[in-house]
């Protein structure tokens, strides 16, 4: 009888050992699908793990290019935030600086995207893997590509930039044969005290204007942005730098009261009513999204 509850409470116990280890082992394989799928991406430092498919990422750049691939953003710069063309897609995502590093710990990323020039970029490595991208170093479609990479979207990345680079080209060419071959367009910008020209890829349209629809840049304006991209001038002498026609990025919170302006009226190009006035905030940055809706713009402007 003894012998028979011994053996009965040896078998229990190995039942509930079993059970335990199943259990244990249940919940480190649940632990392990929960844990993101890794990657290695050649970054502009080196090599680095990143997540395969990002679901919660902090661009302190631009997030205009992960709106346009469909990635999940939970934190931005400011900057981004006052485009209206991303209104709808950046609803419930927090405003953050490369300084707020307890608010963007907070927000649990498993990415995190930042200018090469930040100084916080050992911290913010400590929170998640951290890419620094140098502006310009690459062309605006190089670096949508790019991003395409970084997030396992390349071949969205690069579907955009083929259908861009067919649709500007059949643009560029409409364009030019009704404003002419030789005509110049100058892009110029109103902000706080300052006003300046602009070069052939800083944002404002220029991308798409000198470099997709192959239009001039007046020769003025082309030798002072060579070396920075822009280039800052007073009220006096724009006339000097505006060519055939102008844009002009206007902020609604800014002073743009040059324009009414006897020296600003005298400009051959204003005098013909060949300006362009368009959203500052819409024009700012170069990603798919934003050089999309630019596109549009001179196409109705310019050929309207």
């Amino acid at each position: 009888m003894k012998k028979s509850l011994v053996i009965l409470l040896l078998a229990l116990v190995m039942i509930i050992s079993a059970c335990g280890n199943k259990e244990e082992k249940d919940t480190k394989a649940s632990a392990n699908n929960d844990s993101p799928k890794m990657v290695t991406y050649k970054s502009e430092t080196g090599d680095m793990q990143v997540p395969a498919n990002p679901k919660r990422v902090v661009a302190l750049t631009n997030g205009g290019n992960f709106i346009a691939l469909g990635i999940p953003l939970v934190g931005v710069e400011e900057w981004t935030t006052k485009s209206p063309l991303y209104d709808k897609e950046l609803k419930g995502v927090e405003i953050v600086s490369e300084d707020d590093i307890e608010k963007i710990s907070a927000l649990e990323p498993d990415l995190i995207v930042a200018p090469s020039t930040s100084k916080t970029l050992n911290k913010l490595k400590k929170i998640a893997p951290t890419v620094s991208v140098t502006y310009n170093k690459l062309d605006y479609m190089e670096q949508h590509i790019e991003f395409g990479r970084l997030v396992g979207k390349e071949a969205e990345a690069q579907k955009w930039v083929d259908d861009y680079k067919t649709n500007s080209a059949a643009l560029g060419k409409e364009i030019k044969a009704k404003i002419g071959e030789d005509a110049t367009v100058t892009v110029l910008e109103a902000y706080g005290k300052e006003m300046s020209v602009f070069g052939d890829a800083w944002g404002r349209g220029t991308e798409v204007l000198y470099q997709a629809l192959g239009l001039k840049m007046q020769d003025k304006v082309k030798k002072a942005t060579a070396k920075d991209g822009y280039f800052s001038l007073s009220q006096e002498v724009i006339g000097d730098y505006i060519g055939d026609y102008v844009v002009i990025s206007k902020y609604a919170d800014q002073n743009n009261t040059f324009q009414n302006t006897k020296s600003y009226k005298n400009i051959p190009a204003v005098k013909k009513g060949h300006v362009i006035e368009a959203n500052g905030y819409a024009f700012m940055f170069n990603d798919p999204i934003a050089v999309d809706h630019q596109l549009e713009v001179f196409k109705e402007n310019f050929l309207n």
